[in-house]
């Protein structure tokens, strides 16, 4: 039997004793000094350099936050922005972050539907199959859109319950327009958002997904918009554990995503990107760490740990 992701993150979670996930989206013109304006690396305009500085900062922060949490979310926009020598890095990057002992979800959030959603499954979430790439593991899990409906996330779960796999379908997001679509009503007296949610709670409890910690391989994304719906989508999908973005630069604070946790404290995994990645370039660090970037980051990633410890207890 293959294993299960929803228990490798639980057990994650309470071994590092928090909740928290670190979002790695590199951008080169944010880069600390340090790395940006070293002589092989100092060049915007040519990719091979840039994309090697963001792979460089992202090699660095894995280290410094794989002692304090247990998970980080890697967006792959960050990386195809650099083509196809960005698409390896992508990969190689999540070696990094495996080989650190970290739950690794690719943040890619892919949808289609037969053949092409096969094909995406294959590519962002299975461990290839050719044996010329058999020391190459994906992520553990990627995030997904669930706009074709189970057509186009049955492959990624396929996946899921052949490798110990997961996956978390969007079905909330941080941004005020989708208001417009996520918050519409239906006939029924659903919103849009609620009736994916719907969905998602079915597709969780299909065979072989849920493990022996309750929750199941597939999971949601959902942002702490306003705590009726926070509460009310948690009641909704009780197998779901919620990969929560918005964290931090996005405005969300630990009283925010207390909601979207089960009483026991379990059921959600936080996800926090810039407030923790460029914290250097925050005051309140820089009046403490000046030019010592690592350690602004460092800082940043326990304070979010301690955040949350305020709300929730692991």
């Amino acid at each position: 039997m293959p294993r299960n992701f929803a228990d490798d993150l639980q057990a994650a979670i309470k071994a590092k004793k928090t909740p928290a996930c670190v979002g790695i989206d590199p951008v080169y013109s944010m880069l600390p000094a340090e790395i940006a304006e070293h002589k092989d690396l100092n060049d915007a305009a040519d990719s091979e350099a840039s994309l090697d500085a963001v792979l460089e900062f992202c090699r660095r922060v894995i280290r410094i936050v794989a002692p304090i949490v247990p998970a980080v979310k890697i967006n792959s926009a960050f990386f195809e922005r650099f083509y196809w020598e960005g698409l390896e890095g992508y990969f190689d990057i999540i070696q990094e972050a495996r080989e650190a002992d970290l739950i690794v979800i690719g943040d890619c959030k892919r949808g289609d539907i037969g053949s092409t959603a096969e094909m995406y499954a294959r590519a962002m979430l299975a461990d290839p199959d050719f044996s010329d790439l058999d020391e190459l593991e994906g992520p553990h899990a990627v995030t997904l859109s669930p706009y074709f409906g189970l057509d186009g996330v049955k492959p990624f779960i396929d996946v899921a319950r052949e490798q110990g796999k997961g996956v978390f379908v969007v079905v909330r997001t941080t941004n005020e327009s989708a208001d417009t679509i996520q918050n519409a009503k239906l006939e029924g007296g659903l919103t849009v958002a609620e009736h994916i949610a719907q969905q998602v709670a079915a597709w969780s409890q299909d065979e072989g997904l849920v493990g022996k910690s309750g929750y199941s391989a597939v999971g949601a994304v959902v942002a702490a918009r306003d705590a009726e719906s926070a509460v009310r989508l948690r009641g909704m999908m009780p197998n779901c554990t919620f990969l929560v973005p918005g964290y931090g630069a996005q405005g969300a604070t630990a009283a925010d995503v207390a909601p979207l946790f089960k009483s026991d404290g379990t059921g959600a995994l936080v996800s926090a990107s810039r407030s923790i990645i460029y914290a250097y370039d925050n005051m309140r660090y820089i009046e403490r760490f000046a030019s010592e970037w690592d350690k602004a980051i460092e800082q940043a990633c326990k304070d979010f740990v301690a955040e949350l410890a305020q709300v929730v207890k692991v």
